[in-house]
């Protein structure tokens, strides 16, 4: 069954099974194997970890949408190696790896068989791709015309996607789906956002950001955009299916719905087809087409932003909605499904508290934060909303963190003016606990104060609000969950 012929929408489960070996059968450590499932209607990743048993075996089940998922999977051993697996709707995928004594791939077999260089060598290609610099000198884009950067993005697309095509070993089908997915990579994080990009670029050309006082730097005037900025759309053709199984589509979407030129109204208690014909109205001149699958999957996109942004559960007007206009078919199933999920997580979040701290001085924010949490354990996450591993981070802790809601323990939330103000109210609903929007001065303090230089950063406080630990990126659920707990 070839990939492209495979992407109908379906709520469905597939099974992945198979075995780690090791030299000597050397499996007494802890392994596992690591399973991200793209789930283009529901509108998130779905990640899975299961453990390798001591003889080498796993097996897990897991959620799909589509006949056919292109999964990431990677295993403990050597956490930096993902491989696509391919995984049917309601069949058995079986994988069984051999590794050397460096903990390198040594074998892989695959039934149902694969195309084993797509399988290892896909996701390296494709990050040749992203990582692509044309060695050319950065020039200054914010001065120019929008079409001039239009193009200027169309001809650096068109390098990296020569990486992709150039490589003889990848499959047809898979060069397709990669190219694809490398197009909604690139224009979702380096062209929607005009204003942010075209205010990087002049730093960039102009030697800001080696200027301590950057973010006190007089930005020149950027060009508005209005909708027909967006007209590039059309050489997408999302009303191909294929992009189903483009890993960045989830992101893609969200970004997508989420644009304040666009302005695509939020469905909430509308009922779907005045919603299309609003959205319509909007996007048909943009995206080139006025019906088509890909408006069915907007739907659902935009039902998928409430449920995995704020984790709020469908409405009874919601629900009836979907009913009405989807009856039993697979989108409806695949909400409800999602929406069931959201509704067993809800019982454990607390809601989103706003404080404000604006006229705190710089070296007193974290001491006022503590000083608020007498007798508790505190950890305080540094993050803002365009930080992709930030959120990562997130996802990966809430159920974790829901094994602390009637503990001693208070989840803070720091972010600065980097954040878009809106998109940051949108995003904390779904976040929960206590958060605060700080300003540039006090968030530089508190980086410099714990020499931090990147995010997400993390401060670890006992009860008596002595700081124990403080580290840079997230280590993980499991081990931030013993922390906390060693703490209580």
């Amino acid at each position: 069954m070839a990939i492209n012929d495979t992407t109908a929408i379906v709520a469905g489960k597939a099974q992945i099974t198979g075995s780690i070996i090791r030299p000597n059968n050397a499996n007494k450590d802890s392994i596992f194997v690591n399973i991200n499932v793209p789930h283009p209607i529901s509108g998130d990743y779905a990640k899975y970890k299961v453990l390798v048993d001591q003889s080498g075996k796993f097996s897990i089940d897991v959620d799909v949408e589509t006949v056919v998922c292109l999964t990431g999977f990677s295993v403990s051993l050597n956490p930096e190696k993902f491989l696509i697996v391919k995984l049917t709707n309601a069949g058995v995928t079986n994988v069984n790896i051999t590794y050397d004594e460096d903990n390198n791939i040594k074998n892989i077999d695959v039934i149902p068989a694969m195309n084993q260089y797509d399988m290892t060598e896909g996701l390296v290609v494709q990050g040749k791709a992203f990582d692509y610099r044309s060695g050319k000198k950065a020039e200054p884009l914010y001065n120019k015309s929008t079409d001039y950067f239009l193009n200027y993005a169309k001809t650096d697309l068109s390098e990296r996607l020569e990486i992709v095509n150039n490589d003889t070993l990848i499959s047809k089908e898979l060069k397709g789906i990669l190219s694809k997915d490398l197009s909604l990579y690139i224009y979702s994080l380096l062209v929607f956002d005009y204003e942010k990009i075209m205010i990087f670029n002049y730093k960039e050309t102009n030697g800001v950001f080696n200027n301590k006082n950057s973010d006190q730097i007089k930005i020149p005037h950027i060009q508005k955009i209005d909708r027909t900025y967006f007209r590039f759309l059309k050489d997408f053709n999302l009303n191909d299916t294929e992009y189903l199984h483009c890993f960045n589509f989830v992101e893609f979407q969200k970004v997508f719905l989420q644009n304040e030129t666009l302005n695509l109204p939020k469905i909430v208690d509308s009922d779907i087809p005045s919603w299309l014909k609003n959205v319509k109205a909007i996007l048909a001149d943009v995206v080139g087409f006025d019906n088509g699958q890909y408006y069915d999957i907007l739907v659902a996109n935009a039902y998928a932003l409430q449920l995995n942004e704020e984790l709020k559960p469908l409405t009874e007007k919601q629900k009836e909605n979907i009913k009405k206009y989807w009856k039993n078919g697979e989108i409806a199933k695949i909400l409800f499904r999602k929406n069931q999920q959201v509704i067993e997580f809800d019982k454990f979040r607390s809601p989103a508290v706003v404080n404000d701290v604006s006229s705190v001085p710089d070296n007193k924010v974290i001491e006022t934060i503590i000083a608020k949490h007498k007798g508790k354990v505190v950890l305080i996450d540094l993050w803002a909303t365009w930080c992709g591993p930030c959120l990562e981070a997130m996802q990966q802790f809430r159920s974790t963190k829901g094994n602390f809601h009637d503990k001693d323990v208070a989840f803070v939330y720091l972010t600065n003016e980097s954040s878009p103000r809106k998109q940051w109210e949108e995003k904390i609903k779904g976040i929960g606990d206590e958060h605060y929007y700080l300003k540039g001065a006090q968030w530089e303090y508190i980086m410099n104060q714990f020499q931090f230089e990147y995010i997400p950063s993390y401060l670890l406080y006992n009860k008596e609000g002595v700081l124990i630990n403080k580290f840079q990126a997230f280590p993980g659920s499991d081990k931030v969950n013993a922390m906390i707990k060693d703490l209580l």
